[in-house]
């Protein structure tokens, strides 16, 4: 009985494996070629051991802490230290974003587009297609903790010995296997891709959170987080196994969870059912952008509480960083007071590129469903109507302009409401909206990029996200990792004056403002000429 199952489930593997044989391929390489180069520009930024120490009396403040996560070892600050505290992190939301959209393309996404009832009919088990897909990014997985941890011992870096190296990769590895297997979990519960996508990032984005909070401020609070138990790990420190383990094992329960969810139910339903909508649309739902903001309306909403709660936990540490400043001589070196504004404010600078860039991501996704909708075979069916090309793409144009300054404004408005409560005599909000609306033509040239794609490059449109990736790469560690300035200046990012510690550079937000429009207008006429996939 079991085998019926199961039938063929190596054959659909081995298929999995072919068709994302690429895609797959360009995540692990990038995720060890940035893991290796940062571990080797570590030895040459920091080669002293007083240069580590120093550098460690600046990760102390909360704002630092609640960004890259609890340091261990500071007192002694290796190079391993170095690299599992302002590394680890990041890298293992990486993975859990890799892992969060290979399950979701091949569970929820070929089932909307009727790619599992064809399998289905074919000689193949009820739960194959899933155990197929979990098997090929367990895989994954697997192979990229191994090639991390023994790429990161081969380095022969002090202080980085194969033991703490392969902690290391496991610690990214299990991160991959817990949103593999939530990711499949919601695969069941969601009648469509978008649920499952929106899910499982809003769990990545609370686990971020939840863990952020408990660091600065209730250690009980950081264990609730699977990405609090990564860094339970202490690695290259005191290497402990056990939150590894933990975290497996969860990742095993949920997977069992989804195995037996996903026999039980019906192909195409899911057990949160959409509510049925209203017998007659509104004038508003009859329009191209009211179609495609009701589309997104649930996930938006999701994202913009998401936003604000992230500004007010980064605002609400914000209050003892003066006086962390005053005693730590080489932050008083790198931020140079500017009179009339205190340190904190300055500081804000950095924490607004890093909310500008998370603040991005709705802004493509809402521009990006045009593109899903197109593979889906439902933008045919709207163009048969009395609606042209130019309005389609346009709605959805308007729809991102207005998300982008959305979360920008709530991401801002949240930090400052707490901050403004931590911080003796308040912060003003003029300054704080000042440091994230300067950032709004950088946003403006991800969507102008974007829909150039669209217009131009329709199958190349997903890549935007890597530029989006490369681009948070070089801004927010390109000052600690000394990055050559082309680097930084090939993000739109790296271009937004560091408002109020630096004058507004009108010249660059009016080029990035251009190059915006005229990216935007060129994927406009593209898309007006190229072919519908139908």
């Amino acid at each position: 009985m079991a085998g019926q199952f199961t039938k063929n489930t190596g054959r659909l593997l081995r298929f999995l494996l072919r068709r994302d044989r690429l895609r797959i391929s360009v995540w692990m390489l990038s995720l060890v070629t940035v893991t290796l180069m940062i571990a080797i520009s570590f030895t040459d930024l920091y080669a002293t051991k007083a240069d580590r120490q120093a550098i460690a009396e600046t990760m102390l403040n909360p704002a630092m802490t609640a960004m890259v996560g609890k340091g261990y070892g500071l007192e002694d600050y290796t190079f391993g230290a170095m690299m599992a505290h302002q590394m680890l992190l990041f890298t293992a939301i990486t993975v859990a974003i890799m892992s969060i959209l290979l399950v979701a393309r091949h569970t929820r996404a070929d089932e909307e587009e009727g790619r599992i009832e064809m399998v289905r009919s074919l000689p193949t088990g009820r739960l194959s297609n899933l155990l197929a897909t979990l098997s090929v990014v367990f895989m994954t997985n697997f192979l990229l903790a191994l090639i991390i941890g023994f790429g990161l011992a081969s380095l022969g870096i002090e202080s980085m010995d194969l033991a703490g190296s392969l902690l290391y990769g496991a610690g990214l590895g299990a991160a991959g296997f817990f949103f593999t297997a939530i990711t499949a979990v919601f695969a069941q519960l969601s009648e469509n891709s978008r649920g499952v996508i929106g899910f499982s990032f809003f769990v990545l984005g609370i686990s971020y959170m939840l863990r952020a909070i408990g660091d600065v401020s209730s250690e009980a609070l950081s264990w609730v987080s699977p990405l609090g138990w990564i860094l339970g790990t202490q690695v290259y420190v005191n290497n402990y196994w056990w939150p590894i383990l933990l975290t497996v094992g969860v990742s095993f329960i949920l997977c069992i969870l989804a195995l037996y969810l996903n026999a039980i139910r019906d192909l195409d339903s899911g057990f949160l059912p959409a509510k049925p909508g209203k017998r007659r649309a509104s004038f508003f739902l009859q329009s191209p952008f009211g179609l495609i903001f009701r589309l997104q309306r649930t996930g938006l909403i999701a994202w913009a509480i998401g936003m604000f709660v992230i500004g007010a936990s980064y605002g609400s540490v914000l209050g003892d960083l003066d006086t962390f400043f005053e005693d730590v001589e080489m932050m008083k070196q790198m931020l140079t007071p500017v009179e009339g504004f205190s340190l904190t404010e300055q500081f804000i600078t950095m924490l607004m590129s890093v909310l500008a860039m998370m603040s991005t991501i709705p802004t493509l996704m809402a521009i990006l469903k045009l593109m899903g909708e197109e593979k889906k075979g439902r933008t045919e069916h709207l163009l048969s109507r009395a609606i042209s090309r130019t309005r389609l793409i346009g709605s959805s144009w308007v729809i991102a302009m207005l998300v982008s300054f959305g979360m920008l404004s709530l991401a801002a408005i949240g930090l400052w409401s707490l901050a403004t409560a931590s911080i003796d005599g308040g912060i003003d909000l003029g300054v704080v909206y000042r440091a994230a609306m300067v950032y709004l033509p950088a946003m403006w040239v991800m969507i102008g990029f974007t829909v150039l794609l669209i217009g131009l490059f329709p199958n190349g449109s997903s890549w935007i996200w890597g530029y989006l990736i490369y681009s948070f790469i070089v801004v927010y560690l390109g000052n600690l990792m000394q990055f050559p300035d082309w680097m930084s200046n090939l993000s739109p990012f790296g271009h937004v004056p560091q408002i109020p510690v630096e004058d507004m550079n009108i010249m660059a937000i009016f080029i990035l403002t251009v190059i915006a429009f005229a990216c935007t207008t060129i994927g406009f006429i593209g898309y007006q000429k190229r072919d519908i996939e139908g």
